[in-house]
């Protein structure tokens, strides 16, 4: 088990590998899930999910101007919602001009050994292309899986053979003190050649673990890939304790879905519904009817939106809210709408779609 340096009550100085953010960075708050639905919400309201009554989720972020390089000029479509009826893979929704991923990119080792998190790096390599607080929710989204890099001072696995603590490398902004982690063995390189500290290694620790070490030792957050601007992010610890907060615990879904896709797949994710936390997105259908969100494909076949987390339905864009439903609430609104042809887990991607079929443990539940 991996020991670490907590932070002391007052920041220390920067140890080598510490980076410091620009002194002109600013905070700005978006709110990424307002409390008014949007109107790209086409299902009904079924089963026992009151999609007006039950409680929702909204998601406000402070990018602490730790996106890197000033955002881009959004383009005219960068901003705007995908349209209601569009899903994966028949019509795919954007965020600032990328498609939704179907599957996760395939893994990559830039340092031998050491395998990259894939999604994680390809998130922050898309900050610049979404307005800050979009790519801000995408990011802390694929965060949500998978394992991070730290560089520690010294030899780690020396430190921990003699049972000492592991010194992290650390970054100042003013008075508040973030630990450093990385998406890739690239990002790691860059963090090595931008302070040219050689005494240092590196250690890849599951992301949980991490943060659990984060709100432990009282950081104000973490900053991903420091020197890799415009590919970095700074995520603040309000913002990562809420999404552990509302986390599957083994973060199950979002594990599955980052993985190879095996036959066996469908019916592992079909399993994982029957007991993980779930969210849908609740908006208003046309004429102003509070609905879920579902997808539908070009020969008409309707899929009900399904996410592991509320950041999930966040990053989509469309100002829905995040409505939590148990899996048997979900059995109950299938069963009580046979045209709906099954679900479509995690839209924005990587994404599975499960037919009726393949949901049969979901829907065995409750009768």
């Amino acid at each position: 088990m991996a020991l670490f340096s907590r932070r002391p009550k007052k920041p220390a100085e920067p140890s080598g590998d510490a980076v410091d953010t620009p002194a002109d960075a600013t905070a700005a708050d978006a709110t990424a899930a307002g409390d008014a639905p949007a109107a790209q919400a086409t299902a009904d309201a079924t089963g026992e999910v009151d999609a007006a009554a039950a409680p929702s989720v909204s998601i406000s972020v402070s990018s602490y101007g730790g996106l890197g390089a000033a955002p881009a000029p959004a383009r005219p479509d960068a901003d705007r919602a995908p349209a209601a009826d569009a899903e994966p893979p028949a019509t795919l929704p954007r965020m600032g001009g990328r498609e939704w991923m179907h599957t996760a990119p395939e893994q990559t080792e830039t340092i031998p050994g050491l395998r990259d998190n894939a999604l994680l790096r390809d998130a922050l390599g898309r900050v610049g292309d979404a307005p800050a607080s979009q790519a801000l929710l995408d990011v802390a989204r694929q965060l949500m899986q998978g394992h991070v890099f730290l560089r520690v001072k010294g030899d780690a696995r020396t430190l921990l053979a003699e049972g000492k603590p592991l010194p992290l490398g650390v970054a100042n902004l003013g008075d508040r003190v973030f630990a450093l982690a990385f998406s890739s063995g690239a990002a790691l390189q860059a963090s090595l050649k931008a302070d040219g500290d050689a005494d240092t290694s590196a250690m890849g620790q599951p992301v949980l673990t991490v943060l659990q070490h984060v709100f432990a030792s009282n950081y104000d957050g973490i900053v991903l890939d420091p020197a890799s601007t415009p590919s970095r992010a700074v995520l603040p610890a309000e913002l990562l304790k809420r999404a552990v907060e509302q986390a599957d615990p083994e973060l199950t879904v979002k594990t599955l879905l980052a993985a190879e896709r095996t036959p066996e797949i469908s019916a592992q994710v079909a399993d994982a519904l029957t007991r993980v936390p779930l969210w849908v997105a609740a908006g208003l259908a046309e004429g102003g009817v509070p609905g879920l969100a579902e997808g539908r494909t070009p020969d008409g076949s309707r899929f009900l939106e399904v996410y592991s987390h509320p950041l999930e339905v966040a990053v989509m864009g469309r100002g829905d809210n995040a409505v939590p439903i148990t899996a048997v609430q979900l059995a109950k609104a299938l069963r009580s709408d046979d045209a709906i042809t099954g679900v479509v887990v995690d839209p924005a991607g990587p994404w599975i779609r499960l037919t009726r079929d393949e949901l049969a443990p979901v829907l065995a539940l409750g009768q």
